[in-house]
């Protein structure tokens, strides 16, 4: 009965620290990045799937000031209020 007791005791113990060492692993920035990729794929299958998943997971995240230089470029025609809503989106995007 103590061999039992002692053996379901480390069991719960074991299962217990599992637990615990799966919820601090945290997904790399790899993993987060197939993971967004997987979602914006969709339903696109084959080739078609594939050469987007290459494309998304090679592209470098644009900077904030080459944004910000694209944003200006584009809104080059606009003044005021309408340029200032403008700015706000295309930074946000």
């Amino acid at each position: 009965m103590r061999k039992t007791l002692t053996a379901v005791a480390i069991a719960l113990a074991g299962l217990s620290l599992g637990a615990q060492a799966a919820e601090e692993k945290k997904p790399t920035a790899q993993q987060s990045k197939m993971a967004t990729c997987n979602k914006e794929a969709g339903d696109k299958k084959g080739d078609e799937r594939k050469k987007f998943m290459s494309e998304c997971l090679s592209a470098k995240k644009v900077s904030q000031q080459d944004k910000m230089k694209k944003c200006n470029a584009d809104a080059a025609d606009k003044k005021g209020d309408e340029r200032k809503k403008f700015m706000s989106e295309c930074l946000k995007a």
